[in-house]
């Protein structure tokens, strides 16, 4: 059982999370499945039949010395279609809901092992950078590390939006591969509850 101290204007408390074991297999699954929904899939090639090229034989079946062809639009020309090109194509495929469910957990597990979860209840900003940057610093963030910030308190998304080194998301956008590739994770501590945590793990995390 973790427990995770929560900081804040109404903080002091802690709250106690059953955070599965990291598994990097898992964990890859889930990034891989959410990077796979976000490929746009728009590279399109012209088939023989689609590129603009007259469909009039060459030259004559016989008598010409040359190999037999029938218009110019086949793939062995060059302005000729392509075989087997891209095509605009959807690359998302279905990942069970429990499978994503662990991969958020043990994305949070991997953080909350490392010392680098921070659970806030009242960030009590102006919806000031300066402010913002100034709160930071006193909680140990430097601007040394990448840090995600998860919250659904709309001056503190206005304060971080424009600091470089943070990204900033409500709680429902919270997605495992967002947290991995940031060093920080600092969240909201409802989002952490147990019966909010559930909620939130059921998220398409896109």
């Amino acid at each position: 059982m973790a427990q995770i101290n929560v900081i804040g204007k109404n903080g002091g408390r802690s709250i106690e999370l059953d955070l599965p074991e990291v598994n990097p297999h898992v964990l890859h699954e889930v990034v891989t499945w959410q990077l796979a929904g976000r490929r746009r899939g728009t590279a399109s090639t012209k088939t023989r039949g689609e590129v603009s090229r007259s469909g009039k034989k060459m030259y004559s079946q016989k008598g010409t010395g040359n190999a037999r062809h029938g218009d110019r639009s086949v793939p062995t020309f060059v302005g000729g279609g392509v075989a087997f090109g891209p095509k605009p194509r959807s690359y998302s495929y279905a990942l069970p809901r429990k499978v994503r469910q662990l991969g958020l957990a043990m994305a949070l597990a991997d953080r909350q092992q490392q010392g680098k979860l921070l659970a806030v209840d009242g960030f009590d900003l102006d919806g000031k950078t300066k402010s913002f940057v100034a709160w930071a610093q006193q909680n140990g963030l430097d601007g040394s590390e990448r840090v995600l910030i998860v919250t659904d308190d709309e001056l503190t998304r206005r304060a971080a939006r424009n600091v470089p080194w943070a990204t900033v998301l409500p709680v429902a956008g919270l997605n495992t591969y967002d947290i991995l590739r940031h060093e920080r994770l600092v969240i909201d501590a409802v989002a952490l509850e147990p019966a909010k945590h559930e909620v939130v793990a059921e998220g398409v995390q896109q």
